[in-house]
């Protein structure tokens, strides 16, 4: 039996709907894509899918698809035969039998491996390398990606009849910046499991205006980005007061800043902007991507200029907006400006100090 998988910790509408995406799959037994940008957690959506199933006792085994090289990852997953005395391998899916399999970044699979995953997931089949015969395995596939694979397929980068037998059910994990409900629970966790490592008695958690700065932030690399930011943080703290009695007030977003850093002078390379933002359950529909920025001085707003700005950016001028708008609803009033946002007091009056407003 594999270890049991942490809970996940949430506790916004989308997390809601997705646990119950999840649990309703994990009985059917058959086989599931996850969905997701990296750091969203894809590897605990999978091993809750097999923990919550008949299998759950069975084995739960994970593969990184993209950490293997074509004829190495052969090996891995189906086994190798070996004629000159050499140990035979089993592979990963006889490891798997009557379990479940978690195949990552399954969009690097060579055409090749396609084709014999798609005979595993079809007939519950395989031939290892050097065998002239076939394995029979009872095994539940599970796997993940980071890519709109569909797009890959209609450039001919990954077959369709293989997506056709892997998405009997498609999971997407809405990213963190879609749910800034689960930051404050995720943060929380994160600093007192890290404080208590470190030996303190406590965690005292953080400033309101700290959990403003959390909630609001585009977290591009989501869960795995924010844990890394609080873990250092947190352990920086402990560092400078080892009874960690007060809220934290401070944080460093990024760890390579210092008056010696080095820098490329090379320009970035310029990022595509998705066209719409997805809208996932539970989340507030905002308006499209061509109204968040404002005209430049004798210069109307075009698709070209929003290219050019950062996505934090791009949130800052919404947050004003939002501010701007709660303010004049509320004739200046700022109590009333917040129940206008839902925010509470403490978190408006944050916000405005992030802004540079607060007098």
């Amino acid at each position: 039996m594999s270890a049991i998988p942490a809970q996940p910790i949430g506790q916004s509408d989308s997390f809601h709907a997705l646990l119950d995406r999840v649990s309703d799959a994990a009985s059917l037994g058959r086989p599931v894509i996850v969905v997701g940008e990296r750091g969203t957690g894809k590897e605990m959506i999978a091993s809750r899918l097999h923990f919550l199933s008949p299998r759950w006792e069975a084995q739960f085994v994970k593969v990184n698809c993209a950490a293997f090289s074509d004829e190495m990852l052969d090996r891995e997953l189906f086994g190798q035969t070996f004629m000159d005395g050499q140990d035979d391998t089993n592979g990963r899916f006889y490891e798997a039998n009557g379990g479940t399999i978690f195949l990552d970044n399954i969009e690097t699979l060579s055409p090749r491996l396609q084709e014999k995953l798609m005979r595993a997931v079809e007939y519950g089949e395989y031939e290892a390398g050097g065998e002239a015969y076939t394995q029979q395995v009872d095994v539940r596939i599970v796997t993940a990606t980071g890519i709109d694979l569909p797009a890959a397929v209609a450039r001919g980068e990954f077959r369709v009849d293989l997506v056709d037998r892997l998405a009997f059910d498609v999971i997407t994990i809405p990213p963190l910046r879609y749910r800034p409900e689960d930051v404050a629970p995720l943060a929380e966790h994160f600093g007192r499991k890290i404080s208590g490592s470190l030996g303190a008695d406590s965690f005292p958690g953080f400033t309101p205006e700290i959990m403003v700065e959390l909630e609001t932030r585009p977290w591009t690399g989501n869960v795995r980005e924010l844990k890394a930011v609080i873990e250092r943080n947190v352990a920086q703290a402990f560092l400078r007061d080892e009874s960690l009695s007060a809220p934290i007030a401070e944080l460093s977003f990024d760890p390579f800043e210092g008056p010696y850093r080095l820098r490329d002078s090379r320009p970035p390379p310029q990022i595509e902007m998705p066209e719409k933002r997805p809208i996932y359950k539970g989340s507030s529909e905002l308006s499209g991507s061509s109204t968040l920025l404002p005209a430049t001085k004798g210069q109307p707003v075009t698709p070209e200029l929003e290219v050019k700005q950062s996505f934090v950016d791009r949130i800052m001028v919404f947050e004003r907006r939002l501010i701007d708008e709660a303010m004049k609803l509320s004739d200046g009033h700022q109590g009333k400006a917040a129940k206008h946002l839902d925010l509470t007091y403490h978190s408006f009056r944050g916000l405005l100090r992030k802004h540079g407003l607060k007098k």
